[in-house]
C-alpha cells in the first residue's frame, strides 16, 4: 500500500511593487541629475572637467525624465485614486512642482551641453519645447497648488514646510533657463517680450518666496527641528536664492541685444547687486541647513527620498555663483561655484546610489508605512 504524498502549501512570492506609490517627488531625480550637466557647463573655463562626462551625464537626465513620464502616465490610468489622493495630501501636492522644474532643468542641460551631441538646431528645438512644457505646467502649479492648499486641504498652525516652496519656484526655474533660448529668436519685439516676460517670472517666483520663507522659519524657532526625513527639505531654501541669483545674471548677458540701451546696462549692474547679497545668505542658510542635517545624522537618519534635496537647490548656487564671478571677474566667486560642485556631485552621486539601491529592492516604491500617532508635547530644552 503506497503512503499518500501530501504537498506543502508553497508559499507566494511577494507582489513587486508597481507605480501606485510613485508620487511627484520621483521628478527631484531628473532635477538633481540635470543640474550637475548645466553647473559643470558653467564653472569658469579653467576649472571645467571634460565635456564628454557633462554630455554622459545631460543623456542620463534625458532617459530618467522619458522614463518618469511614462511612469507617471501609467501612475494615473491605473492608480487614479491614489494620484486624486496625492493632490489632496498637503505634504504630497506641494511636489508638483517638481513635475514643471524636471522639463526645465532637461531644458537648461540641453542648450548648454547637449549641442555638441545632438547639434545646435536640434538642441534648441528640444529645449524649447521643454521650457514652453515645464512654464506652463510651472505657472499651472504656481497658482494650483496654492489654490488647493488654501481651498481643500486641512493645514495644521505651525506646519509650514520648505517644501511649499517647490510649486511657486518653478517659474524662477524658466527665467534661468529663458535667456538661453533669446539668441535664437527673431530680432526686437519676440527678444525683448522674451527677456521682459522672464523678469515677470523672476518677480513672481521672488515675491511669493518672500511670503512663504518667513513661515518656514517661524516654524522652526516656534517648533522645533523638522522630523529627521524631512531634515533634508531644509536644502531647497538655497533654490529660489540660488535660481534668482542665476536668472538676474543670465538676463543680464542676453539683455544688451534685446532691450533699449538704458535698461540693457542697468541689467549687469542689478544682477550683481541683487546677486551678491542674496547669494551671501544662501551661504548663511547653507550652513545652518547643513548644521541641522548633521543632527539629524546623529540621531538616526535614514535614506529617503528626500536626499534629493541636497542636489538641485546647490546647483542653482553653483550657477549663480558662476554668474556673478563672470560679470565681476571676482575669483573669490569662481572658487566658491568650484566648492559647490563638488558639494553637489558627491551629492548626487550619493543619492543617486541609495536610489537605484532602494529601487532593485522595491522599498522605495513600496506602500509607505502608516503614521505613527504624535503626542503632543512641548520642546525640552537642556541645559
Amino acid at each position: 500500500m503506497s503512503t499518500p504524498v501530501t504537498s506543502r502549501p508553497v508559499p507566494l512570492a511577494a507582489p513587486r511593487p508597481g507605480v501606485r506609490h510613485l508620487g511627484p517627488n520621483w521628478y527631484a531625480t531628473v532635477m538633481g541629475t540635470a543640474v550637475v550637466a548645466t553647473a559643470g557647463a558653467a564653472l569658469p573655463e579653467w576649472a571645467r572637467g571634460p565635456r564628454e562626462a557633462y554630455e554622459a551625464v545631460w543623456a542620463l537626465a534625458v532617459l530618467m525624465l522619458l522614463a518618469l513620464l511614462a511612469a507617471r502616465a501609467a501612475h494615473w490610468i491605473r492608480h487614479r485614486d491614489q494620484a486624486r489622493r496625492h493632490l489632496g495630501d498637503p505634504a504630497v501636492a506641494p511636489f508638483y512642482g517638481c513635475a514643471a522644474m524636471a522639463p526645465l532643468a532637461v531644458a537648461g542641460a540641453t542648450l548648454s551641453v547637449g549641442p555638441g551631441v545632438i547639434g545646435t538646431g536640434a538642441a534648441v528645438v528640444a529645449g524649447a519645447v521643454l521650457w514652453v512644457a515645464g512654464t506652463v505646467l510651472g505657472l499651472a502649479a504656481a497658482a494650483g497648488v496654492p489654490h488647493l492648499m488654501v481651498t481643500r486641504h486641512q493645514v495644521d498652525p505651525g506646519s509650514a514646510s520648505p517644501a511649499w516652496l517647490l510649486p511657486v519656484v518653478a517659474p524662477m526655474v524658466s527665467a534661468a533657463v529663458g535667456p538661453a533660448l533669446v539668441a535664437h529668436l527673431p530680432a526686437g519685439q519676440w527678444r525683448e517680450a522674451m527677456v521682459l516676460g522672464c523678469y515677470a517670472l523672476f518677480g513672481m517666483s521672488l515675491l511669493a518666496t518672500l511670503v512663504i520663507l518667513p513661515g518656514v522659519f517661524s516654524r522652526l524657532v516656534h517648533h522645533g527641528p523638522p522630523p529627521l526625513a524631512a531634515t533634508p527639505l531644509l536644502f531647497l531654501v538655497l533654490g529660489p536664492l540660488g535660481q534668482s541669483t542665476t536668472a538676474v545674471n543670465n538676463l543680464a548677458d542676453v539683455a544688451p541685444g534685446a532691450v533699449a540701451a538704458p535698461y540693457a546696462g542697468a541689467t549687469v549692474a542689478f544682477g550683481v547687486l541683487y546677486g551678491v547679497p542674496v547669494l551671501g545668505f544662501a551661504l548663511l542658510w547653507l550652513v545652518l541647513a547643513g548644521a541641522m542635517v548633521v543632527r539629524a545624522f546623529r540621531r538616526g537618519m535614514g535614506f529617503t527620498m528626500t536626499w534629493w534635496a541636497f542636489t538641485f537647490p546647490v546647483g542653482t548656487c553653483v550657477t549663480g555663483a558662476a554668474g556673478l564671478a563672470h560679470h565681476t571677474g571676482l575669483r573669490a566667486l569662481a572658487w566658491l561655484a568650484v566648492g559647490l560642485y563638488v558639494l553637489l556631485v558627491a551629492a548626487w552621486a550619493v543619492a543617486g546610489v541609495r536610489t537605484l539601491r532602494g529601487l532593485l529592492s522595491g522599498r522605495l516604491l513600496a506602500a509607505p508605512r502608516p503614521a505613527q500617532p504624535v503626542l503632543p508635547s512641548a520642546r525640552v530644552r537642556t541645559t
